[in-house]
């Protein structure tokens, strides 16, 4: 069940739909008003609300001359009559909120307002807390047609539940929301766990706050808020009835960020899944059964030969009891890990596979000549860690080979420094370019092991990442620029370095940062074609970029295609699953097999699935199986 006001649905699986109540917060002021609306458009607001009274229509009239009502309601009136806006000034504003692009919303008070308010147009309407059991009001609010949210402050269940009836039997929209209507509301009268009781009422609820903080608004959207309303102004000391229970911008500004950082995390109900980060986390904290000595093929494992130890790349210790007993098919080496084939699982080897393009498979030093007799692609793309660079490849490269050969720079370097030559800390960037120019050099020496590889490719994430946040397009500008000055100090002489597009949030020690450079395919294209540049397209990074921005992923690759020299092929899933096996993710393969064909028929590829290396390659292997058949 959902409502909608103009073009923003509410209801259940939909945004909160978050609301600021500048009611008479301008204190009479028109210049504060249009000022209000202002901020509420800066802090992501969805509506800015106002309150319109006719008193003459609300207050009796011994009320209004001052004669027989007690002090607060003389002091509430006082206030209400120096603080209003008159009908032209509700107009102009609402007319100001339609040009910045805000729901203009207004509380009627009487139905000479509610008239009026329909002469504006206004899309929707709130009910007051103080109006909930004002039926006749509610019965004209819904005459319009227009959907309504109701506030229950000051309201039992039962007054709440015949309302609600009520509503139902005139066939309403409305949403409900819950509410303590004391101004600041103390936190021990908020009672938060109602909106569950609440939710049994009427599906589509919500939170009306006039507490201090923002703590509380925020457990009421885990709660199931899918309204949120605060007050806010200027300054909380002003002079007026709701200033102390408004949020000042900053905090509105908190408000607004927090609730839709616990959307993001709230997710859904189904079964738990472990995220990218956390599967990285997991290999390197957690355990697995590993051989405790040398084994021989057809030796009949007992506990003695099996240890547990980390990494978690291999079995999982709870399957120690299933592979006792098991005979091995194959000699193992002293803490070589088991893997599900040892229980007797089958698994998908090498083979001869037939592609229209180049194609390869990653490979570390340590298990090149395993790769190498295991298949026999068109080239080996050599991942290093900052500590491969120290190693001496003659201890694992042997003559010539009749292979082409890429090679991926570190990540990381030494001392947990990401490379980064983009950043505007000149030291950093410094030693990013520094340790660059070692694996340049070290590119440059591996040629005579693949003399048959002219100009070798260098794939590098570039940096220009954020810790808590994206960049503006100013910031993002220099960080390309500080690259391109980065390339001009590094001595590039017969190898060529190939950005890797990155996804939006990219994985670095197991936690989410945010990147901000060759990410978009149109700036990313641009940047290449300007300065001759060519890229290692990421497909999975890239599909997490078009899922995060909207963007069709059939134009994302057919805009980047012409400058791409490298590819790097896995599926992916919403905006950080990354590396995934093809059928895994959301990646259509026969569509961009067919965009890759036509815009970048020459570039070289290897399937890049997360520990795809494992087990003699297995995850390589079954997606090679796959993408044979496309490409």
């Amino acid at each position: 069940m959902t409502i909608q006001i103009g073009e923003r649905k509410i209801g259940p699986g939909h945004p909160c739909f978050v609301i600021a109540e500048i009611g008479n917060n301008h204190n009479g002021s028109i210049d504060k008003a249009l000022e209000l609306v202002d901020l509420a458009v800066e802090m992501g607001a969805d509506c800015a609300k106002f309150q319109m009274r006719h008193l003459d229509q609300v207050y009796r009239k011994k009320s209004l001359e001052k004669s027989g009502d007690d002090l607060s309601a003389e002091y509430t009136i006082d206030l209400l009559k120096r603080f209003e806006l008159s009908l032209e000034e509700h107009k102009r504003v609402a007319a100001y909120c339609e040009e910045k692009g805000i729901l203009y919303m207004c509380t009627p008070w009487d139905t000479h307002s509610l008239a009026v308010l329909e002469e504006i147009g206004v899309k929707a309407y709130k009910v007051a807390s103080a109006d909930l059991m004002n039926w006749p009001l509610i019965e004209a609010l819904i005459e319009t047609k227009k959907p309504l949210i109701l506030s229950t402050g000051m309201s039992s269940s039962d007054e709440i539940k015949k309302t609600v009836e009520f509503l139902n039997s005139k066939s309403a929209q409305f949403a409900i929301l819950h509410c303590n209507s004391t101004y600041p509301a103390p936190f021990q009268n908020i009672h938060l766990n109602f909106m569950k009781k609440l939710k049994e009422i009427h599906p589509i609820i919500g939170y009306s706050g006039h507490e201090r903080g923002i703590a509380v608004s925020l457990a009421a959207v885990t709660l199931g808020a899918q309204v949120l309303e605060r007050h806010f102004t200027f300054d909380r000391q002003m002079e007026g009835p709701d200033h102390a229970a408004s949020l000042e911008p900053q905090d509105f500004q908190a408000l607004m960020e927090g609730v839709r950082q616990v959307e993001q995390a709230m997710g859904d109900e189904g079964d738990k899944s472990l995220s990218q980060g956390e599967m990285m986390n997991r290999e390197n904290l957690a355990k697995s059964l590993v051989a405790a000595r040398p084994l021989k093929a057809g030796t009949v494992l007992v506990r003695e030969d099996i240890d547990i130890r980390s990494p978690g790349r291999g079995l999982a210790p709870h399957h120690l009891k299933e592979l006792v007993g098991r005979k091995l098919d194959h000699d193992m080496e002293e803490e070589e890990f088991f893997y599900p084939t040892d229980l007797g699982i089958e698994r998908a080897k090498a083979r001869d596979y037939k592609f229209r393009r180049p194609w390869g498979v990653p490979i570390r030093y340590y298990d090149f000549k395993e790769f190498h007799e295991m298949s026999k692609p068109d080239l080996f793309e050599f991942h290093f860690s900052y500590s491969d660079m120290d190693l001496d490849p003659a201890d694992y490269l042997k003559g010539t080979y009749d292979f082409d050969f890429v090679v991926h720079a570190p990540e990381l370097f030494e001392g947990s420094h990401l490379m980064d030559l983009a950043t505007d800390d000149d030291d950093y960037r410094n030693q990013s370019i520094r340790e660059t120019q070692r694996i340049i050099d070290i590119t440059r020496d591996l040629k005579k092991y693949f003399p048959k590889t002219e100009r070798p490719q260098i794939i590098a994430n570039v940096g220009g990442f954020s810790m808590d946040a994206p960049f503006d397009e100013d910031k993002k500008k220099r960080l390309y620029d500080r690259f391109l000055k980065s390339l001009k100090e590094l001595n590039m002489d017969g190898v060529e370095l190939i950005p890797q597009t990155m996804a939006p949030f990219p994985w670095h020690f197991g936690g989410q940062r945010y990147q901000n450079i060759f990410v978009l395919p149109g700036e990313t294209a641009e940047i290449c074609k300007a300065n001759d540049l060519r890229i290692c397209f990421d497909l999975s990074h890239s599909k997490l970029t078009a899922n995060h921005f909207g963007i069709d992923f059939s134009e994302f690759v057919r805009e980047l295609g012409p400058v791409t020299a490298h590819l790097h092929l896995a599926d992916s899933k919403g905006v950080d699953g990354e590396g995934l096996q093809f059928g895994e993710g959301d990646i259509d393969i026969a569509q961009m097999a067919k965009d890759l064909d036509e815009t970048a028929p020459g570039a070289s590829f290897i399937p890049e699935i997360w520990q795809g290396h494992k087990n003699q390659g297995e995850g390589f292997w079954t997606a090679l199986d796959v993408l044979e058949r496309y490409l």
